[in-house]
């Protein structure tokens, strides 16, 4: 069974006490005994937030989000110029040359539908539902192709 785990603004108020132990004339040995953990967890602690008062652990804290929330943004826009490059050769004007596209880069990179389809500024409800024509399109195509052609003449 693991042990709770301290949060870092538990572990500076620790730190603290075991220096204001020590200042008493407490040995290292004794005051981390005190405060319930072990000298290796303490020297662990010590070094890394050794010195560190609550605003500066509060800093650290707010830094290292922003820092977290800025990596996964270039990792986002990274990952968005390679689907871009990798589907850039030839144009894509159709909906059905847009699907062909999006599968191509799906198969190829490996990434999600969604991503692919926001990246590639399709909609996904094209992407899934092919279009399925009227049985007489056909033949009205044929009409107004030869309606075009009287006039023409």
């Amino acid at each position: 069974m693991a042990g709770k785990r301290d949060k870092p603004e538990e572990i500076v108020l620790k730190l603290r006490q075991v220096e204001g132990l020590q200042g008493q004339g407490s040995s290292i040995a004794d005051a981390v005994r005190q405060i319930g953990v072990t000298q290796q967890t303490y020297y662990r602690w010590r070094k890394e937030y050794g010195g560190m008062s609550r605003d500066q652990l509060k800093r650290l804290k707010q830094l290292e989000t922003e820092d977290a929330r800025l990596r996964r943004a270039v990792s986002d826009l990274t990952l968005d110029k390679v689907i871009l490059t990798e589907a850039a050769p030839g144009k894509r004007l159709s909906p059905a040359r847009r699907r062909c596209c999006i599968e191509h880069v799906r198969q190829t990179l490996g990434v999600s539908e969604r991503r692919t389809c926001r990246t590639l500024g399709q909609h996904r409800s094209t992407q899934r539902k092919v279009p399925i024509g009227l049985p007489d399109e056909d033949r009205l195509t044929d009409d107004i192709i030869a309606v075009v052609s009287q006039r023409l003449v």
